[in-house]
């Protein structure tokens, strides 16, 4: 959904955003394994991510997941999409656009797929992958979580992706610690231990109701309490055999159209405020 986001503003912003943006954007890094060898399988450009998998997420949204028109929490997984305008490898600029307030620097283990999944059982999820990677996804913060707006997820270089490919056997997807740092203080810690659906039973109820392919890749949610960064900060993400994202915010080089009002950030508390009518939350997204 576009809503208050017009072709002239658009237009207006398009070339002070070019000026200062990585000439990587837009693409996905090469693999390779630890040990330096080429990966065996490229991205496929392909990138979901799920919301509220952390049960402390969840939590924060209070009873507004009983409000009009979701009237329950999700029954299953809660899905959005990272464009390919959203890809970008670890070192680029990212560009701060005048109506964002920040970004939340969200650290995510992404699962790369190895071969078509579909009504995957999660006990043979491992099967269906070619290995765990880092991502970082760059979100305007926002109050509607079931169903957000593209233009809170779908920023230029939002989803910056890192180059090292983990073996299915290398890692536990379950333990990861994800540790968050901006203008290089640590600042946010986070496991994937205890998610709402770990790795095998997401997989499993994502491939419920739809296929992935060789190269897809599945973000498995960010964690509660997500620091936020601006314009003239750095950021950087790093977990134990995974590597390290880095990156940094720069602010956009001329002033927005008269047309192009800022965005407000809003807290989890005012996600009843969801723009739009969800189908049945056992849909998912």
């Amino acid at each position: 959904m576009l809503a208050n986001y017009s072709a002239s503003s658009s237009a207006a912003t398009s070339s002070a955003r070019n000026s200062v943006a990585h000439s990587a954007i837009g693409t996905l890094p090469p693999l390779a394994l630890a040990d330096g060898l080429p990966a065996p399988i490229r991205l496929s450009g392909v990138i979901y991510g799920v919301l509220m998998n952390d049960p402390a997420a969840l939590e924060r949204l209070g009873d507004a997941v009983n409000a009009a028109p979701y009237k329950a929490p999700p029954r299953a997984p809660v899905l959005y999409v990272k464009p390919r305008n959203t890809h970008a490898p670890s070192g680029v600029a990212v560009t701060v656009d005048h109506d964002v307030p920040a970004f939340e620097i969200g650290a995510a283990l992404g699962l790369v797929i190895g071969r078509t999944a579909c009504r995957v059982a999660a006990g043979a999820a491992a099967d269906y992958l070619a290995g765990y990677l880092l991502a970082v996804d760059l979100t305007v913060p926002h109050a509607a979580f079931y169903r957000p707006s593209i233009r809170f997820k779908a920023r230029d270089g939002s989803c910056l992706i890192s180059a090292t490919l983990a073996a299915p056997d290398a890692l536990d997807p379950d333990a990861v610690t994800l540790e968050v740092a901006i203008d290089g203080e640590t600042v946010h810690r986070a496991s994937t231990a205890g998610r709402t659906r770990p790795f095998a039973q997401l997989l499993a109820d994502v491939t419920e109701f739809m296929t992935l392919r060789p190269g897809d890749l599945l973000l498995t949610g960010i964690a509660a309490g997500a620091p936020q960064a601006g314009a003239g900060q750095t950021f950087s993400v790093e977990a134990p055999g995974l590597g390290r994202i880095e990156g940094r915010l720069v602010a956009e080089s001329s002033p927005p159209a008269a047309d192009a009002a800022p965005m407000a950030a809003t807290t989890p508390g005012a996600a009843a405020a969801a723009t739009a009518p969800a189908p049945d939350p056992g849909h998912g997204s």
